[in-house]
């Protein structure tokens, strides 16, 4: 009795956790194979000790997620001619792999090797985002950590800007750094990215949205299945002129006859005339010349 409330319970902070997504998952078309990995919560002190090595404070809808769940895992397939086809991915790292970025990953790298901080070669060096936000540094002047790897279509990152060195960072936001290295703004806060996430189920590069590029076209064939109601395609020529996309056919012009023109006939010149007189005489002459 008591193995079957435990488990009632789990499933309830479960879903509460998910917001529901699993059913909502479940029910759609063609989506199988929905996995949800629980995880046990993380202990206070592993929380203290990331903010004191780290020089920087978690906030407090991030803290009180760690403590319900240390990491966030939600995957699910779809159904592609009779096969399982993995299609969404949703991921959080744990406290234990929320890790700096410019963190160099080897011991054995030189210590003059490049890195990401070489970048910011500039220190008075200041760019703005698309919407009008200064964009992190790679270098002192930012503290970075990886939230998600994005399945290597980039990363989305916890920033804290305008650090001081020595002095704890307080205030983050959630930005998206992209395969080529630039930067683009989600959301203030780790609520707001975490809905974000659930919103748009996890899907294949959904991150690029933010981004002036967007996601690839077969990222985009899977929103439009899987998200026909928030899924926005880009504007057509069409659409900027206020004219229905419709193709605008002309029967009378398009399937009209050509009439054929009259072919040039030839004219024969004096000279050619002449010339082939003279040949003709010419060869008369050799001919009788013979019978001589």
């Amino acid at each position: 009795m008591e193995e079957t409330k435990e488990g009632l319970t789990c499933k309830g902070v479960a879903e509460r956790l998910t917001l529901g997504i699993t059913r909502v998952l479940e029910s759609m078309p063609g989506v199988m194979d929905v996995r949800f990995v629980e995880r046990e919560p993380a202990e206070k002190r592993c929380l203290l000790s990331w903010e004191q090595k780290n020089t920087c404070v978690l906030p407090e809808d991030l803290r009180d997620f760690y403590l319900t769940t240390d990491g966030f895992t939600l995957t699910w397939s779809a159904k592609l001619e009779n096969e399982s086809v993995p299609l969404g991915c949703m991921v959080l790292n744990g406290v234990a792999n929320l890790r700096p970025l410019c963190q160099s990953s080897s011991v054995f790298s030189l210590p003059n090797a490049p890195s990401l901080a070489d970048l910011d070669w500039d220190e008075e060096q200041v760019e703005e985002s698309e919407c009008g936000l200064v964009e992190p540094h790679f270098d002192s002047r930012s503290r970075i950590f990886e939230l998600d790897p994005c399945s290597g279509n980039g990363k989305v990152c916890l920033v804290y800007k305008d650090c001081t060195e020595g002095v704890v960072a307080q205030k983050c936001e959630v930005w998206f750094l992209d395969r080529s290295l630039y930067w683009h703004y989600l959301t203030p806060s780790f609520t707001a990215y975490y809905r974000l996430m659930i919103t748009n189920l996890g899907l294949p590069e959904w991150q690029n949205a933010f981004t002036p590029y967007g996601p690839s076209p077969q990222a985009k064939q899977w929103a439009s299945l899987y998200q026909p109601l928030s899924f926005h395609c880009e504007p057509s020529m069409a659409d900027l002129t206020g004219d229905p996309p419709v193709n605008k056919l002309d029967p009378s012009k398009a399937f009209r006859g050509k009439a054929k023109l009259p072919a040039p006939k030839k004219k024969q010149s004096p000279q050619g005339g002449v010339g082939g007189t003279a040949k003709g005489q010419g060869s008369s002459g050799r001919h009788s010349g013979g019978r001589r």
